[in-house]
């Protein structure tokens, strides 16, 4: 016999989750009190619960298993519910645990009762109220298979602080995972005869390729057949950017001549992605609902195959598995046809990632500290962002090259940045994390960088200050000229604000003075914080006479 926490903590660790984040909370002291017995796994105390929650998703994307997050009822799990989403939005295995109200006091408008299944049924996976203290143990496993498997994606498990300490019994609840499928031989030889015949073929791949060998598996895949790749929106990472069959991401700023130039593919494979709204430029390619071209969609999730464009192959499998069945062993010959159009792709998507050259009257254009990241970054460096116009730098020009790691919300969510850096530290101390957030962003989450500091992490902060919430300000710019409302920001002394933390800091206001700042942050050897005055004219459009 146990107790109902340690049983449910037990799980956890059995498959391999050594690692929780938390804001201390009275509804699950019961469950704190049972952390105490499990040294294996790391209780990291972090300062608002949307900060947990980002560190959780963090650390999924970067394990594959479920993070954890901890947070007491009602203002706890209200913070929290940003991170769900960002975990629903980026595909992100996720298990929120909340303590609640005990179950006399259930739908009686207690103090800080929310009815979490209406407040999170929209966003998360499943949402699990526990009744009874046998129930916690076989909840966590539930929790675990339902939230990595098909897409993955947040689960959200309330424990009622009156069943957090009762004596259970310990079952040994323990998923496995399914075998990796691939569609039957059949099915694999009318594909290789498409990819054999196409002239024009595209590969658009996405996050099911972060599965181990996923990477591999793609590049091999890309180089035996010559297809070029485009890269689901900010999966930035899984495919060299610099190889000369990368052909872009598709995300938010891609050139017309690019999309033109995918529209003339004539076999489309898409890998390992949901290929929504913005992949899809907008649902507007391929042609919506039948496209023009062959249209191949193979995905672990049978829900998403299909549910926006109607596929000539549709294909609920491991994409994985399906790119290693379509590799053959000996390189086949390969038609001129496709060497042009893949020097074609390349060509443009050179083009659109040429550094620019270009100086401000307003402080340093960020795309210049971007360019010094990338040329100082080590090869298996993890760059973290928030999101902001700072960001778009890094997305248009910095070059991944795995192992390299682009840590990015898909959601778009501001404040994930800085938890992010803390968990990809954590979780891979011999690697260099370097963070990038803007001033908005950083005044949401930025104070958990006090981890840092706390747990001596060697983190590079690079903080953008152009006073503005600029992404917005482009926008009423463009839309209502002359305008401008709510997007200035009047803000703290960002150094003095990092060095009260006890980092080591400087401020950068010219050119200059870039290399040399990234340089003695990266050396630093432990947690460094860099405030740029960034420039806020060349983000903005110029304005319509």
């Amino acid at each position: 016999m146990t107790n109902s926490s340690r049983a449910l903590l037990s799980v956890f660790q059995a498959h391999g989750i050594d690692r929780v984040f938390l804001v201390p909370g009275e509804s699950y002291l019961g469950i704190l009190d049972a952390l105490y017995d499990f040294p294996g796994i790391d209780a990291v105390t972090c300062r608002h619960e949307s900060g947990a929650g980002f560190m959780a998703v963090a650390d999924a994307r970067l394990t594959r298993r479920p993070g954890i997050a901890l947070v007491s009822r009602g203002p706890g799990a209200t913070n929290a519910s940003i991170a769900v989403h960002t975990a629903q939005q980026d595909a992100i295995p996720m298990i929120l645990i909340v303590g609640q109200v005990p179950r006399a006091d259930l739908r009686r408008e207690a103090f800080q009762e929310i009815d979490y299944q209406r407040m999170y049924g929209t966003i998360a996976k499943w949402v699990f109220e526990a009744t009874d203290p046998g129930q916690l143990a076989e909840a966590a496993f539930k929790a675990i298979r339902v939230a990595t498997s098909g897409t993955p994606g947040p689960v959200v498990l309330v424990i009622p602080e009156d069943l957090q300490q009762q004596q259970v019994a310990q079952p040994q609840w323990m998923a496995r995972e399914p075998a990796r499928t691939k569609p039957d031989d059949s099915t694999l030889r009318q594909l290789l005869s498409q990819i054999e015949t196409a002239q024009r073929p595209l590969i658009v791949a996405g996050g099911g390729f972060e599965a181990p060998g996923g990477r591999e598996a793609l590049c091999a895949l890309a180089e035996a057949w010559q297809i070029p790749v485009a890269l689901s929106f900010r999966r930035h990472d899984l495919f060299s950017n610099l190889h000369p069959l990368y052909a872009g991401e598709l995300g938010l700023a891609n050139p017309k001549n690019q999309i033109d130039a995918f529209r003339q593919s004539d076999l489309i494979l898409a890998l390992g992605t949901r290929f929504g709204d913005i992949t899809s430029q907008g649902y507007s390619f391929p042609d919506l609902p039948r496209p023009a071209q062959t249209f191949v969609h193979a995905c672990a999730d049978d829900h998403m195959v299909g549910l926006h464009f109607a596929p000539d192959f549709g294909l609920v499998c491991d994409p994985v598995e399906l790119a290693r069945a379509l590799t053959p062993a000996a390189r086949p010959e390969i038609a001129e046809a496709r060497v042009v159009w893949a020097r074609r792709l390349q060509d443009i998507r050179e083009a659109h990632t040429a550094w620019p050259r270009r100086s401000a009257a307003d402080g340093i254009d960020f795309t210049q500290v971007v360019k010094a990241v990338r040329d100082q970054a080590s090869t298996d460096a993890i760059v973290c962002l928030d999101a902001g116009t700072f960001a778009a730098p890094v997305y248009r020009h910095f070059g991944f090259v795995p192992p390299q790691r682009l840590m990015s919300p898909l959601s778009g969510t501001m404040g994930y940045g800085t938890p992010a850096a803390i968990a990809s530290q954590l979780r891979f101390p011999g690697r260099q994390v370097i963070c990038m957030v803007g001033d908005g962003g950083f005044m949401m989450t930025g104070t958990e960088m006090i981890a840092a500091v706390e747990r001596k992490l060697p983190i590079l902060f690079i903080l953008a200050n152009n006073a503005s919430y600029a992404s917005i300000r482009i926008q009423q710019e463009l839309h209502y000229p002359g305008r401008m409302l709510g997007t200035s920001l009047f803000n703290p002394d960002f150094e003095q604000i990092a060095r009260a933390f006890g980092m080591q800091a400087q401020r950068i206001a010219r050119a200059e003075e870039v290399a040399g700042a990234v340089a003695s942050g990266l050396a630093a050897g432990g947690p460094y914080f860099i405030e740029v005055k960034a420039s806020l004219a060349v983000t903005l459009p110029e304005r319509r006479s």
